[in-house]
């Protein structure tokens, strides 16, 4: 059947590859918390947390240009198995970097860390539109991005019941401030020492799951498809893919969504702290967010056998800057319910800009082409630390800095909107 959303020949494969969604989600989601955790217990500035962001994401813009290379060299399964090591020998990476009580080691850490995600996301998410008909692609890939956050609930849960509540540093008075900074350095040397091992442990465990993923799919013989024939040279599809014009603004919308996306997950914490709500509370919100945004992706996916996903795509983004400009000029709880209410709109961004951006990308340029829309996350290095920059502030025309600095999400919800508008209207859509 032509449209089928997942040919029968594939469905092993297609559930394999989609489990693999949940990994570098739960990686993306028990890390973003750890920014607040680490502004306490290594005693940095909003910005310089934020470099955990930055070494996670960067390590995605690294990588995928050389991961989208090796897949052309060999095969999908070579990119996946080659992903899963890099992956473990990053999460195994924190058994030292806590030893050595180094946040710079722990940065290091999840950057080699992400070129193991840089090279899953290369393979799996173009090898997921080849596994059946064009015209059920984007769709197709919803499908299996709604187990992304599925692994980011998991990944939140064990940060607000297992690590957040644990961690001595987070201690407070009766008036709800953080008390560590008023301790002797012998006290707060041996709640690093407790806390950082805390931070560790998680990612141990994942370097094991990582590493039972990695024996599975060397046993499993994979299907081979179009993308995985002889490649035209790299130049050639560097070229065809620049005069793509919705490919190339799809990249350009998918930094800025991934910008967003970040910012809104990972200052939640900050934002919920302004208002006096300690960080395993705050995390609950994020927890909540998660929520929304996995219910939300299961809905848009349905949402698609109806309405056209570049239309979907313009009506979520005005959604979310809606809840942005409640989050900004909202002080209080609600504004963080309006912060909370931003992940309902993002559910459809990153899958449905992926989909249109490769729709009308030819077969062999596909794993390039991937590779910069995934290369595209690096906006989740770069614009987080501006917001941090800002936060640091303390307060900006009369609002907390916290609330101003969601301004840089509004922003990038705005682009993403002008891209769906444009990407239909170049299609011609009546």
């Amino acid at each position: 059947m032509q449209n089928r959303l997942v040919e029968k020949k594939y469905i092993v494969t297609f559930i394999l590859i989609t489990s693999l969604f949940s990994l570098w989600g739960f990686a993306n989601d028990i890390t973003n918390p750890m920014v607040a955790a680490f502004q306490t217990v290594m005693e940095l500035s909003a910005f310089k947390a934020s470099w955990v962001q930055f070494a996670f994401y960067g390590g995605y813009a690294t990588m995928a240009v050389p991961a989208a290379l090796f897949i052309r060299r060999f095969n999908y399964k070579s990119g996946i198995l080659l992903g899963l090591a890099l992956y473990a020998v990053g999460a195994f990476l924190f058994i030292p970097a806590a030893g050595q009580q180094n946040f710079l080691f722990f940065c290091l850490s999840l950057y080699i860390l992400t070129f193991g995600l840089a090279f899953l996301e290369t393979t799996a998410n173009p090898f997921i539109l080849s596994l059946g008909s064009k015209e059920t692609s984007t769709r197709r890939l919803n499908l299996s991005q709604a187990f992304n956050p599925m692994g980011s609930l998991s990944g939140m849960a064990v940060a607000s019941l297992v690590v957040l509540p644990q961690l001595w540093s987070d201690r407070r008075d009766a008036a709800g401030e953080i008390i560590f900074h008023t301790l002797s350095e012998a006290e707060k040397a041996e709640i690093r020492l407790h806390d950082l091992a805390v931070i560790r442990d998680p990612y141990v465990v994942l370097g094991v799951v990582v590493l039972v993923m990695f024996v599975i799919i060397a046993l499993k013989k994979m299907p081979r498809t179009t993308a995985d024939e002889i490649q035209d040279s790299a130049f050639n599809t560097i070229r065809r893919l620049w005069h793509n014009v919705v490919y190339r603004e799809g990249v350009v919308a998918q930094i800025f969504y991934v910008a967003a996306q970040i910012m809104v997950w990972t200052f939640i914490i900050q934002y919920a702290d302004n208002l006096g709500i300690n960080k395993a509370t705050a995390q609950n919100y994020n927890i909540f967010a998660m929520s929304m945004f996995l219910c939300s992706r299961f809905i848009s996916t349905f949402l698609m056998k109806y309405a056209n996903s570049r239309i979907l795509l313009a009506v979520f983004g005005t959604g979310a800057m809606l809840c942005s400009l409640g989050t900004i000029f909202i002080v209080g709880i609600y504004g963080l319910y309006c912060l909370v209410g931003i992940s309902a709109f993002m559910s459809l961004m990153f899958p449905t800009i992926y989909g249109i951006a490769l729709e009308n990308v030819e077969s062999r340029d596909t794993s390039l082409g991937a590779a910069f829309l995934i290369m595209a996350i690096v906006g989740g290095a770069v614009m987080p630390p501006l917001q941090g920059l800002i936060i640091d502030q303390g307060n900006v025309a009369g609002l907390p800095a916290v609330n101003v600095s969601f301004a840089l999400p509004l922003l990038c919800f705005f682009i993403i909107t002008v891209y769906g508008i444009r990407a239909y209207v170049r299609r011609g859509i009546s």
